[in-house]
């Protein structure tokens, strides 16, 4: 496993494939209020591809292109916050995605649980830690943890793809889970629009 650090933006002659594992590193959990500070994404080969966002927000071309690519699914946990805070940093929609988060969700009702660290060690053995989780990912210098860190939030999600496809089939949920993702792009939208705690389908 290795880790590639970019300032602001991917290279010219990087492609990560059909299917691209990606986290956000945050000031905290509000994006009107909280910058974007590191993207995280994996093509499922061991290696990490982090982009550190500068405070003064460069122009993206690259990782925007990929972001908004059709021909490239965009894999998420909890896409929600994700796909929010790309869309308030580079006002673009990221589509189309997957979200494992919503596919425990659909599976798993036998529990309350489905953080990544808990659907990684229960579906795939893996254990990874959390505890840079709330460090300070806007300093200039990012450390070896945090990028360790950052990278294990990426790294697994396609094999936990492939899990999930699987019980998700089993339980004659794909096509649910579908739809949920398509509209994930849109739920994110509301949250960033004022909607955040509101459900509008409700009476």
């Amino acid at each position: 496993m290795a880790n590639h650090l970019y300032q602001d933006d991917l290279p010219d002659d990087l492609t990560l494939g059909p299917i691209v594992a990606i986290d956000c590193e945050t000031m905290g959990l509000n994006p009107h209020r909280d910058r974007l500070c590191l993207i995280q994404m994996s093509d499922g080969d061991g290696d990490c591809h982090l982009v550190q966002v500068s405070r003064d927000m460069q122009p993206a071309p690259n990782l925007c292109r990929m972001l908004t690519d059709p021909n490239v699914l965009k894999l998420f946990h909890f896409g929600r916050f994700d796909i929010a805070a790309l869309h308030h940093a580079f006002g673009l929609t990221t589509a189309p995605v997957y979200c494992t988060k919503i596919a425990s969700k659909l599976v798993r009702t036998y529990t309350d649980r489905h953080g990544l660290k808990i659907l990684l060690q229960d579906m795939l053995g893996v254990d990874i830690s959390k505890h840079q989780q709330q460090s300070d990912w806007g300093s200039e210098t990012l450390t070896e943890a945090q990028l360790d860190y950052a990278a294990s939030d990426v790294l697994y999600l396609h094999r936990l793809k492939a899990a999930f496809d699987e019980l998700l089939a089993r339980e004659g949920r794909s096509d649910l889970a579908q739809a949920c993702f398509d509209f994930l792009p849109t739920r994110a939208r509301l949250d960033l629009a004022g909607w955040p705690d509101i459900d509008i389908f409700a009476h």
